[in-house]
């Protein structure tokens, strides 16, 4: 899977799965610009990595859920490395407790992070990708928005909500070149999960047919393939990726 000559923005891409997609894109051939919200010094490690394989890569910080954030910062990304050919809308945080205690205020953090901040970048390098007729928009969903999750109504409802985002807009720009799908992760071994008390883990992984967590590295590569040409004829989709954990 060829992606050279294709420039990629990934979200939240300076650790976790977000790292992983962008240093798999890169190995492919991609450009990449590496979203960071909060570490500078773990994007710019991203950035090198990238610039090491012989590609192109800028660390661009802002946050997912301001608009006019998203839009000043892609700007200066597409001045540096040319326009959006693929966009994954990775970035996602976790505030959880059970419903009778949770906070509307992080109801909507986490709305605006997990699906705002999807809306925001998407609005922004959509009319490029339409203009060009190609496109790639790949959206991280979960698990959880299939299954849903005891302490995660504010989580399930957000990557629930990128599911239908992802089907009702593949159907307007279909005809446009651009493709838009979803990738769904089980249990990856990421920071958000190390944040897991023991004992739920061990009933996780239980439940897992493989009797592992994955890891980021085994999600990167759905993204690449749904951001090659040989994906062309697939959009709307959602690809699970959770050893079995939802079938």
């Amino acid at each position: 899977m060829n992606l050279e000559n294709k420039v990629a923005l990934v979200t939240g891409a300076s650790r976790g799965i977000g790292r992983a997609i962008a240093l798999a894109l890169a190995q492919a051939g991609a450009d990449v610009m590496v979203n960071y919200a909060s570490s500078e010094a773990a994007a710019q490690e991203v950035v090198q990595a990238i610039q090491a394989m012989g590609r192109r890569a800028i660390a661009l910080k802002f946050d997912v859920s301001h608009f006019s954030e998203v839009e000043k910062a892609i700007k200066q990304g597409v001045e540096a490395l040319g326009p959006v050919d693929i966009l994954v809308n990775n970035a996602g945080i976790t505030k959880d407790t059970l419903f009778l205690r949770l906070k509307e205020e992080d109801w909507d953090r986490v709305l605006e992070i997990n699906l705002k901040g999807a809306f925001n970048c998407t609005k922004v390098v959509l009319q490029s990708m339409l203009k060009r007729r190609f496109g790639r928009i790949i959206n991280v969903s979960s698990v959880i928005a299939f299954s849903g999750n005891i302490g995660q109504t504010n989580y399930a409802a957000s990557k629930a909500g990128l599911i239908g985002f992802t089907k009702s807009l593949a159907r307007e720009v279909a005809t446009r070149g651009v493709t838009v799908n979803a990738v769904a992760p089980g249990y990856i071994e990421t920071d958000m999960t190390a944040k897991i008390p023991e004992k739920i883990k061990e009933a996780f992984i239980a439940q897992i047919p493989v009797g592992r967590v994955g890891k980021p590295e085994e999600v990167a590569p759905a993204v690449v393939f749904l951001a090659s040409k040989e994906a062309s004829y697939i959009t709307g989709a959602v690809i699970h990726v959770n050893g079995g954990l939802y079938m």
